[in-house]
């Protein structure tokens, strides 16, 4: 965290302002003598968030505090935040999942983060590479709330491909982090981060983790802080679910469907009670090929045994699919896309 005063430097003269101005709350709080250490470090504190309208410092005594992180064995003394804070206001659930998904896994990261965000969640998740990111896309684009807890100082963009999607967040959402601006990400951060992305949260949706995943150490932080933990299942075949099916061997809920995790969630204070929104994501009722279709190819012979359609008439339907950008040919056969 931050720096205790340097040698030869003690406690700075100049007391809080007059009247309430940026900064006032967080230079109060910093000034408690119980928190001497962050004295050196004060004045830049209140610079950095006065700099821009979306920069902001949160404490324990600030109103936009979230009041779970409190329950924390470990809670971070500060957080450094920048984007809307509006965004820690509706109910939160975290998903995480691997760096490294299947299309199965970033189509069901999709359709449960726009399902979650459309029903008035806040996804939340750390930024990262795979099913992070394809969730907090999907409940940005459903016109929903995400938030992203950083292991790295707050305007240091990780990975960089997500620059894009940074920046979706700062006008969108909001961007966390318990580092000083500038830090670089270090592995030592993210098994810290991930408490903070559990903590905030009400419940944690695990979408796809192999068997030494993060996302695992997600999990156990999630019931050691006594959050809901939930895991969509995955094929034996697959060993980017195996995590998930370990999860599941060991008492963690199975979810198929977000109404099923809505249900489960409800037990929570103030969980909305709005209908889910038609899921725009299922198949049509009169076409039974998309779910037939995941990331192993299948045979065009097979999908007409099985739907028991004409050959012309299931590559009419297929080619339909195609240029909706739902399937695509492959070696092999067909495969839906996420």
């Amino acid at each position: 965290m931050v720096a205790g005063p340097a040698a030869g430097h003690g406690r700075p003269a100049a007391g809080p302002p007059a009247g309430p101005g940026p900064g006032l709350a967080l230079r109060l709080w910093l000034e408690h003598p119980a928190r001497s250490p962050f004295q050196a470090e004060l004045e830049a504190l209140v610079a950095w968030e006065a700099a821009a309208p979306d920069h902001h410092l949160l404490h324990p005594d600030h109103e936009a505090w979230p009041a779970l992180l409190d329950e924390l064995p470990d809670p971070p003394p500060l957080l450094w935040a920048r984007g809307d804070l509006s965004a820690l206001g509706p109910p939160r659930l975290a998903m995480v999942g691997s760096r490294r998904p299947t299309r199965d896994g970033l189509h069901n990261a999709a359709h449960f983060a726009r399902a979650m965000a459309e029903r008035g969640w806040c996804v939340v998740s750390g930024m990262a590479l795979g099913i992070d990111g394809r969730a907090q896309t999907a409940a940005l684009k459903a016109g929903g709330t995400s938030l992203a807890v950083l292991g790295s100082g707050i305007d240091v963009i990780y990975p960089r491909q997500h620059g894009g999607l940074y920046e979706r967040l700062r006008h969108a959402g909001l961007l966390l982090s318990e580092h000083p601006p500038g830090t670089c990400p270090h592995p030592g951060y993210f098994p810290r981060r991930n408490r903070i992305i559990t903590g905030l949260s009400r419940g944690v949706l695990v979408v796809e983790a192999a068997e030494r995943s993060g996302s695992l150490v997600s999990a156990r932080l999630a019931l050691e802080q006594g959050r809901d933990l939930f895991v969509l299942p995955g094929s034996l075949h697959n060993a980017q679910a195996r995590g998930c099916l370990q999860l599941l061997r060991q008492g963690a809920t199975l979810v198929t469907h977000p109404e099923e995790l809505l249900e489960e969630l409800g037990h929570w204070e103030g969980a909305l009670a709005a209908p889910l929104p038609p899921d725009e994501s299922a198949a049509p009722a009169e076409e039974p090929l998309l779910t037939l279709l995941s990331e192993v190819p299948t045979p065009l012979d097979a999908l007409v045994a099985l739907t028991g359609l004409s050959v012309a008439e299931c590559q009419r339907r297929l080619l339909g699919l195609e240029l909706e950008g739902r399937v695509t040919a492959a070696s092999g056969g067909w495969i839906r896309l996420p």
